[in-house]
């Protein structure tokens, strides 16, 4: 496994040399401190600390001051752990070109955008009642489920809609702008404008040379019919 945080800039359009049109996401990638290097002897599990973007030292409390002094790194705004990732030592800095080529896949992991509060209708699909006149219920919650003085947890109920982790997965990576830190991928991320996400290796293990079976469809085109015309009968006056 491997990853990179980064940072959301927002959506444009790049074309290829034939001319076609593609909707990128950029994704600003600073160079990524490792904080902590976690082993299955130590730890129990193998993963690497990551941390992006610089943040005032009067914004972190001791503890955190004096983790990020053993890798010799500033604060850092973005903390994250990628499981499984290894090859790289505590205080090393981890750039998107060392671990992603042009045409891979990835998963794109975010906070989505928030929405706000929002009724079962919105927010869970949820089928609304008769929209006739006579009907007093039309948007309404529906059945609480049996009646028993209480509802259980995890019912579908109004309330506070979005800003909630997403993953988009096989996204393809289209360019690595190395000398600018960006990265463009193909399609949509989730979150807003200048939110953090997490850059990993595809977990369905698409290769790059499936790239044209997955995002073009090829359908063959049906066989020309002449159509059959009958020379008409010619007929005395």
């Amino acid at each position: 496994m491997k990853g990179i945080l980064g940072r959301k800039v927002g959506m444009t359009q790049i074309f290829t040399e034939q001319g076609s049109l593609i909707p990128v996401t950029v994704i600003d990638v600073q160079p990524n401190k490792v904080l902590q290097v976690k082993s299955v002897e130590k730890d129990g599990y193998q993963a690497l600390q990551l941390g992006v973007q610089d943040k005032r030292e009067n914004l972190v409390n001791k503890p955190a001051t004096g983790h990020f002094k053993k890798a010799s790194s500033n604060p850092k705004r973005y903390v994250k752990e990628i499981r499984g990732m290894e090859g790289f030592e505590q205080g090393a800095e981890v750039n998107a070109a060392d671990l992603f080529t042009n045409g891979e896949f990835v998963d794109v992991t975010g906070i989505s955008k928030g929405k706000g509060f929002a009724g079962s209708i919105k927010r869970h699909n949820y089928h609304t009642g008769p929209m006739a006149h006579g009907s007093g219920y039309h948007r309404g919650v529906g059945s609480m489920g049996a009646i028993i003085n209480r509802i259980f947890k995890s019912k579908k109920m109004p309330g506070h809609m979005g800003a909630e982790k997403v993953t988009i997965q096989n996204l393809e990576v289209v360019q690595i702008d190395q000398a600018n830190h960006l990265v463009y991928i193909k399609g949509s991320v989730p979150g807003p404008r200048n939110s953090f996400v997490q850059i990993r290796q595809n977990v369905k293990h698409k290769a790059n040379n499936q790239a044209a079976s997955i995002l073009v469809r090829k359908a063959e085109p049906a066989p020309l019919v002449q159509p059959s015309v009958e020379p008409a009968a010619d007929t005395e006056a």
